[in-house]
Parts: structure tokens; C-alpha cells; sequence
């Protein structure tokens, strides 16, 4: 539909936030079959990826193009998923009737097509567009589809990358991955060699921005240090890190609530409460001065004193930094320390004047 890619009127003149990051991207598709535990995009947008002709999106992006104010740049080709444009069942009559949370987990489905063909010919037209500068894929992409396509990886590092990729390997912990249906974490580590190969071929300096989340389902303490020393081992220091918080419809909320697997029904460890949630967090950011305390007695509680000190393995040093230490004297709200003064109590008590 021949839409103004405009605000509504009703907000006028004012500038949006949200919407200056979006004004130049296109979505190209919608729905995922990838039945991550923790998402509930696949229940209100569908199992089944419905992908735009090539044809609508060339159309738009001429459109967009003859904008004033467009700079050349189209800052999104994407969807919920990245490369599952053109993605199908192979057996329309078998997948009206399959039952799988996920075409993808445990191990991608032989009846998927994962042809990268149309997306990688979408692309090259997309770039090739009168005004365009450059057309970048700022969605999530799917890592065990990428590895699929070498050549699709060659594409995205040389000619759709700014700078940033973003990937989500989510956990390094097995049993935490089998809960959130993801791949292991060595489909992460696979994309991520080829991927810099790609950058480094196409002579530029591109990096991943992989995305983690702490307190999921099936996650404890154990599994969140594994996950802070991958992160220390690989020189992975995560600016923005996920939280996870129970959302409607998703499968890792009713494990959430019920402490249960639902479609196997067992028993799942739900890390729960402020205080936990907190601690995993911090893990996550192990290296930041104001995390300290946090890391410190997480690492207490779950015996692991081996990981104070001043060793190459160790998460903290046994001498907390100095911002640390002024937070740990700092009383917390409700506990404020007593001060000099008035006491009404006290024999001795004296009135300020």
C-alpha cells in the first residue's frame, strides 16, 4: 500500500525519538520459525514467514529515495529475523499438520528450505537502487541459517554491515539453550570466524554485537559464571545486556510460573526474586566497577572463590575498586546510617538551636 512513511499528524512538529531510528528502514518480511522460548513474536505474527515480493520492496525504496531528506542510507532490510526472507516448509501438506515449536531446534528441519538465493539477489538490487548509497541489515540475524550460505555471510560483511552486526547467542550453558531452543553455542562461534574472515577479506573493520540474556529459565548462578568466563576467555565485554522478564504467550513465562517444562513437564530451576535476578545480571557485566559487590557475592554463594584474585582465570580482584568501595558504604534506602543530632529519647538530648 502506498503508505506516507510519516508520523501521524497529530504529533506535529515534534521530534520522535522512535522514529528517527525506523523513518529509513523496510521490512521486508514477518513471522519466524525459530520458536525461541523466551519470544512470543511467533504466536501474533505466525510460524509460517510471509516475505514481500522483490518487486513491493524496489518500489519502496524508490519511493523512499525521492524523500528530501532521505541521506542515501537504508538503515534496515529486515523483520523479525533477518535472512528467513523466501524461508519455507518444503511440504506445505506436511507442515499444516507438523506439531514443532521450532523448524530450527533442536536441529534445523530437513524439510526446511533454506535457500539464501532470493535474499542475497534482494540485496545486490536493493544497493544497486538510483539514490542509494548503502542498504544495511540492522535485524537480528539467525546464526545456524547464516552458516548455510557462505556467500551470504561474504554479502552481509562486504557490502551490508555499518560497523555492527547483531547476532544473540543468548547463553553458553547447554542446558539453558536446550530451555530457550537455541543452537549451541558453537553455531556462535562458527558465524563469528567466517564473519570476520568475510570483514577482513572485504578489507574493513566490522564487529558483532551478541546479544545475552541472564535470569531466564533453567538458568542459576552455576550457568551465569560459565557464562561471565566465556565472556572473559573471548574478550567479550557486553555494552547492553537482557534481563529476562515474563512477557504473554512466550513458553519460558509458563516455565516461569509453574517451575515446569510444559511440553515434557519437568521440573525447571527458576531463578526468582530481586536479589538473584540482580546478581545474574551483574554477571553479565563482571568487569564494571559498580557491579563489584554484586559479582563478589555471587561468586561467594556459589563457592567460587577461586575466581578472586589477581590470576589471568579470575573474574574480580580480591581488592575492590575504589567506586566500589564508596557504593559499599553507601547505605541503601531504608537503612540510612544515624547522624548526629537531636534525640528526642536521650536524657541528654539537646535542641539545635
Amino acid at each position: 500500500m502506498p503508505f506516507t512513511r510519516r508520523p501521524h499528524p497529530s504529533y506535529g512538529r515534534q521530534r520522535i525519538p522512535a522514529f528517527e531510528v525506523v523513518k529509513d528502514s523496510i521490512q521486508i518480511m514477518r513471522g519466524c520459525f525459530g520458536g525461541c522460548a523466551f519470544c512470543s513474536i511467533t504466536v501474533h505474527e505466525g510460524r509460517i514467514v510471509q516475505s514481500r515480493s522483490e518487486a513491493s520492496i524496489l518500489a519502496e525504496i524508490g519511493r523512499m529515495s525521492r524523500e528530501p531528506d532521505f541521506s542515501g542510507t537504508v538503515s534496515d532490510l529486515g523483520g523479525p529475523t533477518a535472512n528467513m526472507y523466501g524461508m519455507n516448509c518444503s511440504e506445505p501438506e506436511t507442515r499444516e499438520k507438523c506439531r514443532r515449536q521450532s523448524c530450527l531446534c533442536p536441529t534445523i528441519c530437513p524439510r526446511l528450505a533454506t535457500d539464501h538465493g532470493p535474499l542475497i539477489q534482494l540485496l545486490d538490487a536493493a544497493r544497486r537502487q538510483p539514490g542509494v548509497k548503502q542498504a544495511l541489515v540492522a535485524s537480528g540475524i539467525r546464526m545456524d541459517l547464516a552458516l548455510r550460505s557462505p556467500e551470504y555471510i561474504r554479502q552481509i560483511a562486504q557490502h551490508h554491515t555499518g560497523g555492527l552486526l547483531k547476532v544473540a547467542p543468548e547463553h553458553v550453558d547447554p542446558e539453558v539453550l536446550r530451555r530457550m531452543h537455541k543452537p549451541p553455542i558453537e553455531s556462535f562461534e562458527a558465524f563469528a570466524r567466517q564473519f570476520q574472515q568475510a570483514a577482513a577479506a572485504a578489507g574493513k573493520r566490522e564487529f558483532l554485537t551478541p546479544y545475552f540474556i541472564a535470569g531466564h529459565p533453567g538458568c542459576d548462578l552455576r550457568a551465569m559464571i560459565d557464562l561471565a568466563l566465556y565472556l572473559k576467555r573471548h574478550g567479550l565485554k557486553p555494552d547492553k545486556v537482557q534481563d529476562f522478564i515474563p512477557g504473554p504467550m512466550d513458553v519460558a513465562t509458563c516455565m516461569y510460573y509453574t517451575g515446569l517444562e510444559p511440553a515434557s513437564g519437568e521440573s525447571v530451576y527458576v531463578p526468582r526474586g530481586g536479589r538473584e535476578r540482580r546478581l545474574q545480571r551483574a554477571l553479565l557485566q563482571y568487569f564494571k566497577p559498580e557491579n563489584y559487590a554484586d559479582v563478589r557475592e555471587a561468586l561467594e554463594q556459589a563457592d567460587r572463590l577461586d575466581l578472586i584474585g589477581d590470576g589471568p582465570e579470575c573474574l574480580i580482584s580480591s581488592r575492590p575498586p575504589k567506586i566500589a568501595a564508596s557504593k559499599e558504604r553507601t547505605p541503601r534506602p531504608g537503612k540510612e546510617a544515624p547522624t548526629a543530632g537531636y534525640r528526642p529519647h536521650r536524657k541528654t538530648a539537646k535542641r539545635r538551636p
